[in-house]
């Protein structure tokens, strides 16, 4: 029970603060990422799993202690499990992202909307009209609401402080050295690995809590017709999936050719509605909002059915 009250309250920390502004754990996290790499880099895949193993490894265990310590005490298990689970949650820092970037394009202030975009996306913004920072925040919005929000969550309802430490790690590095280019090929090439296992199925709940949010029965079943027909295009596996339910359900076209460090990828055709527009990141938001409240409900009922779980041996 204390783990999924803590995991309640640390989602409504979430939606009401956003993220801790000063000493965020995530950052201290990544400062120390970037400590190591600079014994651990080259540009081969062995030092990049050991990296990745150092870090995740560290920080599961660190929260295997942290769950055994607090267990003794249910208000310390709770208030760890809320604590950590606003650390790792990045829900309402997202939708915020995505009302900012709404009003400057409303107030036609395309500089200030590709700047603030800069916030959500890897992609080159320089160039982007318009329509292009509308669609780089929704497509943003389907895939972080998955990272951020619906998969701690479930790994948290899992398996309780390691899941949530472990899981925002494993996302951390992949955010950090994850990327396709000539640095981080190779050397990143196991935080990316190791980063689709573990969005893989909560990737999948988050497409299905996206459709079941969906506004009526037509636009679910496009949603669903989306995922089907257009999600193994995309480049990411479990992106693609998020990506093309909230294009189905919105009735909008996302996806088209990014560019990345001046190299141009092409992330397949996603939905078939008219392309995006800025007209489209309100109800996109709102969308997000449904997706995060239902993956919260399905972490407390696997949270609860973990507390079920027989711990000891049975007799023979």
């Amino acid at each position: 029970m204390s783990r999924a009250l803590g995991l309640a309250l640390g989602y409504l920390l979430d939606q009401t603060f956003g993220d801790p502004r000063r000493w965020h754990p995530v950052a201290g996290f990544g400062s120390a990422a970037m400590a190591l790499e600079r014994r651990t880099y080259a540009a081969r895949r062995g030092p990049g799993v050991t990296h990745v193993a150092v870090l995740v490894g560290s920080t599961v265990a660190l929260g295997v202690v942290a769950e055994r310590t607090a267990r003794r005490s249910v208000t310390a298990h709770t208030l760890l499990t809320a604590a950590a689970t606003w650390a790792v949650l990045g829900g309402r820092s997202l939708t915020r992202e995505a009302e900012t970037i709404d009003g400057q394009l409303r107030r036609q202030d395309l500089a200030a909307a590709r700047t603030q975009v800069r916030n959500l996306v890897g992609r080159e913004t320089t160039g982007l009209d318009a329509d292009g920072v509308a669609r780089a925040c929704i497509e943003s919005l389907a895939e972080n609401t998955s990272d951020a929000v619906v998969a701690p969550l479930l790994w948290g309802g899992l398996l309780g402080l390691p899941g949530l430490l472990g899981y925002r790690a494993v996302n951390t590095l992949d955010a950090m050295v994850g990327h396709r280019n000539e640095r981080y090929s190779e050397f990143g090439w196991a935080a990316a690995r190791l980063d689709d296992v573990a969005n893989w199925g909560p990737a999948r709940v988050a497409g299905a809590l996206t459709l079941a949010a969906a506004a009526s029965r037509p636009r679910a079943r496009a949603g669903w017709a989306a995922i089907r027909r257009d999600a193994p295009a995309h480049p990411s596996p479990n992106g693609g999936v998020v990506e093309a339910a909230f294009a189905g359900v919105l009735g909008v076209r996302l996806g088209g050719s990014n560019t990345y460090d001046g190299r141009v990828e092409d992330r397949g055709t996603l939905g078939t509605g008219p392309a995006a527009g800025r007209a489209d990141i309100a109800p996109a938001t709102r969308l997000a909002r449904r997706v995060a409240a239902g993956s919260l409900l399905a972490a407390l009922a696997t949270a609860r059915a973990m507390s079920r779980t027989p711990s000891r041996k049975s007799t023979p």
